[in-house]
């Protein structure tokens, strides 16, 4: 078959001993750099709080990455829409349209929010009620696909509960304001597109309305996430790389739900996974060492800690617990050679039967980045 174009998700994230100076320079580098290596689109995700995850804005980091590059597509994987407004995300996006026409592209996420009503001790339950939701399968032991494609058990979210429910709240304070609650999904997904349509009751977007973009909804599991880019014929993107477990529970979901559009007449998957390519096996696990402790630090409610140096890794400390904790995300990282990673790419790209692979490595040293992407990129053409 003709060879699935290969993208990127960037968080932006920040290694240990650098700057935010540093990490900003780093994405706009990395940025210009799989544009030379022929990836499809370049997406940042949005994430607060954390000191090694900086991609706190979409709209501003593809501001700076379209203005270093000039054919890659940019775009954001996601906004989160449990504290942004359709209204505002339509407006921030018709304006990069008119900067770089045709190159943008709106990815759409959920993350965790007031519901109405809102009685503030509802808060904590609403995104404990949200952490639950995206595991979506129901199993609880490994499976795997008829062609061999892992999807390890449901990790346990109750860690994360027990750690972090308090910090959650907190964060809630902090990104919406005082008495604001998070719409439905469906009803957000509908003001983005009548926004754009220029039809929507309140009136026109501008900038914004007619805005050539194109809008994807990013999804864990077969839910809602899933089922709205499906009935809206929307183009969706499907996560290996956060949620292994549910990633064939999501593509099915949206593909039963598909409606054709007047943007789309079938339904379309992007699937995302967590990669790191080294020169042999051998080079690919220590630059990917880091990950583990990374990976523990978000689920036990820490937020992302600055990307650690293989060595430290390597002097982590961890108890079988730990080890449970981040054992679903460490076995379905792709970590090798080149040959051994597009093997494993080809693999989930035929399980899942995804149109495109979206990637995202973390290294501790920003040339070991690049580089992964470029050994990729480089074998993935020599198997179109």
């Amino acid at each position: 078959m003709p060879s699935t174009p290969l993208s990127v998700l960037d968080l932006v994230p920040r290694s240990s001993g650098d700057s935010t100076a540093t990490a900003v320079r780093n994405a706009i580098d990395l940025a210009r750099q799989t544009e030379r290596f022929g990836y499809r689109r370049y997406w940042f995700a949005e994430h607060h709080l954390n000191p090694g995850v900086l991609g706190a804005s979409p709209a501003v980091t593809i501001a700076l990455a379209a203005a270093a590059t000039s054919t890659i597509r940019l775009g954001s994987a996601g906004v989160q829409f449990g504290h942004r407004q359709p209204l505002a995300t339509v407006e921030e996006f018709g304006l990069l349209d008119a900067a770089y026409p045709g190159r943008i592209d709106l990815g759409i996420g959920r993350s965790f929010g007031r519901q109405k009503p809102t009685p503030e001790p509802a808060i904590a339950a609403a995104a404990d009620a949200y952490l639950k939701s995206r595991g979506g399968g129901a199993h609880r032991t490994d499976e795997r696909t008829g062609n061999g494609l892992l999807l390890p058990k449901q990790y346990d979210v109750s860690r994360l509960l027990t750690t972090a429910g308090a910090k959650i709240t907190a964060q809630l304070d902090l990104l919406q304001q005082p008495g604001a609650y998070t719409p439905g999904y469906e009803e957000q997904i509908s003001d983005v597109l009548a926004l754009l349509a220029g039809v929507h009751p309140a009136g026109h977007a501008f900038p914004g309305e007619g805005a050539a973009l194109e809008v994807w909804i990013l999804g864990a599991s077969g839910g809602s996430s899933a089922t709205v880019a499906g009935a809206n014929g929307l183009r969706f993107v499907a996560s290996y790389h956060h949620s292994p477990s549910t990633v064939i529970d999501a593509v099915r979901a949206y593909r039963a739900a598909f409606e054709p559009s007047a943007t789309l007449d079938r339904p379309y998957v992007s699937v995302s996974a967590d990669v790191v390519v080294g020169e042999s096996d051998e080079q690919a696990a220590v630059l990917a060492s880091g990950y583990a402790p990374w990976v523990r630090s978000i689920r036990t409610g820490a937020g992302a800690i600055a990307y650690p140096t293989p060595a430290d890794a390597a002097a982590t400390t961890w108890t079988d617990e730990d080890r449970e904790l981040v054992k679903d995300r460490i076995d379905t990282q792709l970590v090798g050679a080149p040959s051994t990673v597009a093997a494993r790419l080809e693999q989930l790209r035929d399980a899942t039967g995804a149109d495109e692979l979206v990637i995202t490595t973390i290294t501790h040293d920003h040339a070991d980045r690049v580089r992964s992407y470029e050994l990729l990129a480089e074998e993935w053409s020599r198997r179109g």
